[in-house]
């Protein structure tokens, strides 16, 4: 049964064409991957099917009966409620059923006859309701998702205390508690730890329903999804399979269509050719027609222009003092303390990943360690020399309206225009992207620009929180690569093992000092 049907849809912003003339289907229990690289256009697209915003030509139709669940990080959460709260509202029509219940036991004391009869037919209805969708479970399924997504802590704290990343993993645990007829997930691994990711890759591989699914880590992708939709060149093309089982078939298609390109390409310059030398003769003008004819029938084959491939390397900077830091009795945090006292000690050259769940300090660890956060107690002692590189998981404050170019020449304001056109683009940027305004850039074309100043400054020592959140494939392997390169030291936080097992010389694990 076709859940969604999109219809010849075309959609641009201004003078940049995003999709064109593209066609989508989505069938009863599929798991869809939506792939392809940054700023294609996979979040425009889910924006598109949720009526958030509207397609320039085509239809898009869903199933009337369907009921669609999509993580929308805009959503307002009430100041006034506590986690748990929130999460019973996945439930409300069940909790106005109970209310329906209880208040029909209430007036039953002045019923009689036929009266009392109605009622506990309609109890018994509203009961059997109830049980068959396992209303008396709620509670044990909130601790179940909470835990599973790693917030069990938070279920009695206010919304309004809840960090980005926090907050996100709210929206996700809600929107699992719906079990929705259609999954809609932009980045859900973002801010998950390894043990969540594992939990949620099993459920999602159980998910009786159908879900479409955004997601840069490949490895994550490939264990929950049975087709792929490609988005690339403004078209959506459909492969059935994991994610592997894409790349393979991708590669093929290629090589099939450059052979059919050539094979074309050859047929049109036979065509042109004999239509050049004749058509002017009277004796084969009709013949010169005729191939003109079929000349303009063809219908062309392109062939995808490559996208620039980001080329990242550090400016180094001369290299720090043997010390890069040393705490003693350091104790992190905010309010209250989020680790015990720590004694710890960093030496140039060292590449360090900080791992473990979310909320037990990486961050605030990293800030405390760069000056950023007064720690509770204790101290930090930092080396000489030091030129430090810091990419923040996320910048709170709204994506400035700003052109790119505009962004990094106030970040560099003696280069020329062509050296800051020079320095995005070997970040993967092209002139498009170079001459839009930040806001209208999507999260790894706007991490590439921030990338892209982290760069260009020369350091010796690189503080990364999460900077692989949001990067497509190629980028993320220019960033492992160039990593590698770097002759500084690396304090980094990442839950991608894939990712950080070939750049790091140590593993500090951060659950280990953890108060929490």
């Amino acid at each position: 049964m076709s859940i969604l049907k999109v219809t010849n849809m075309s959609q641009g912003f201004g003078d940049k064409q995003i999709f064109n003339d593209v066609s989508f289907n989505l069938l009863n229990r599929e798991h869809i991957g939506l792939v392809g690289a940054n700023g294609e256009g996979k979040t425009t697209f889910l924006k598109l099917i949720t009526h958030e915003i509207l397609p320039d030509q085509g239809t898009i139709e869903w199933n009337r009966k369907v009921l669609v669940g999509y993580m929308d990080q805009n959503v307002k959460l009430r100041d006034e409620d506590t986690v748990r709260m929130y999460l019973r509202t996945a439930f409300t029509e069940l909790f106005n059923i109970e209310k329906n219940l209880n208040k029909l036991y209430e007036n039953m004391s002045a019923m009689a006859g036929e009266e009392m009869e109605k009622a506990l037919s309609k109890i018994g209805v509203l009961q059997e309701t109830l049980e068959k969708d396992d209303f008396y479970s709620i509670e044990s399924k909130i601790e179940g998702i909470a835990t599973g997504l790693g917030f069990k802590d938070l279920l009695d704290r206010e919304t309004s205390q809840l960090s980005g990343g926090q907050r996100s993993k709210i929206l996700l645990g809600k929107l699992l508690l719906e079990k929705p007829d259609v999954l809609l997930l932009d980045e859900p691994t973002n801010h998950l730890d390894e043990e969540n990711i594992e939990w949620l890759k099993e459920y999602l591989s159980n998910y009786e329903n159908a879900f479409i699914i955004i997601s840069h880590d490949n490895a994550f992708l490939n264990s929950v999804i049975n087709v792929v939709y490609h988005l690339e060149n403004k078209k959506l093309t459909r492969y059935v399979g994991n994610y592997e089982k894409f790349l393979k078939l991708y590669e093929e298609r290629k090589t099939q269509i450059l052979i059919d390109y050539n094979k074309q390409q050859k047929e049109i310059e036979s065509l042109e050719d004999y239509i050049r030398k004749n058509k002017v003769r009277a004796s084969t003008a009709a013949m010169a027609k005729a191939r003109e004819k079929k000349l303009n029938k063809i219908q062309r084959i392109e062939i995808v222009k490559n996208k620039p491939k980001p080329h990242f390397i550090f400016q180094e900077a001369s290299p720090s003092g043997s010390l890069i830091f040393e705490t003693k009795d350091l104790v992190i945090g905010y309010e209250r303390a989020l680790t015990s006292p720590l004694n710890l000690k960093m030496m140039r050259g060292e590449k360090i990943a900080l791992v473990g769940a979310n909320g037990i300090g990486k961050t605030t660890l990293l800030k405390s360690l760069i000056g950023l956060l007064n720690p509770i107690d204790g101290e930090v002692t930092l080396g000489v020399l030091q030129h430090i590189g810091y990419f923040q998981q996320e910048v709170k404050e709204e994506v400035t309206k700003k052109f790119v170019i505009k962004e990094l020449w106030d970040e560099f304001p003696k280069d020329s225009q062509t050296q800051i056109r020079t320095k995005l683009a070997r970040c993967g940027l092209t002139r498009e992207h170079i001459a839009s305004t930040m806001d209208i850039l999507s999260g790894g074309e706007q991490a590439k620009v921030r990338l892209c100043k982290l760069l260009n400054k020369p350091t010796n020592i690189l503080i990364l929180d999460e900077p692989t959140n949001h990067l497509d494939v190629d980028a993320k392997e220019e960033l492992k690569r160039a990593l590698k390169a770097y002759k500084g030291s690396i304090l980094l936080v990442c839950h991608e093992p894939e990712f950080y097992n070939d750049v790091v010389t140590d593993v500090w694990n951060c659950e280990e000092w953890t108060t929490k």
